[in-house]
């Protein structure tokens, strides 16, 4: 298996956001839901998980070679977002 990174990024959203620092892997392993940002160069991966109270989807932001995948960003990810990105074309699923 390759090894998960976290950025120095993630650290700090992790913090602000007070999300679980086991999260954001969780995310990377378990998603369905797959996307690569056009904008960005970057990959989507969202799952649904219960944060803060309620269920919602939550996104990561991450690079992968073959060594090592580096999560980038978490945050939750609001529906309208994702429709959007996904209908101008911005992410692209995989």
């Amino acid at each position: 298996m390759k090894k998960v990174h976290y950025t120095s990024h993630l650290k700090l959203r992790i913090r602000l956001r007070n999300i679980p620092q086991y999260l954001p892997k969780r995310i990377y392993q378990e998603s369905r839901e797959r996307y690569y940002d056009r904008e960005t160069s970057h990959y989507i991966a969202i799952k649904e998980v219960e944060f803060k109270g309620k269920v919602r989807d939550m996104a990561i932001t991450y690079t992968e070679t073959s060594e090592r995948i580096e999560i980038i960003t978490v945050h939750p990810l609001r529906t309208y977002q994702k429709h959007q990105r996904i209908k101008i074309g911005r992410w692209k699923r995989l």
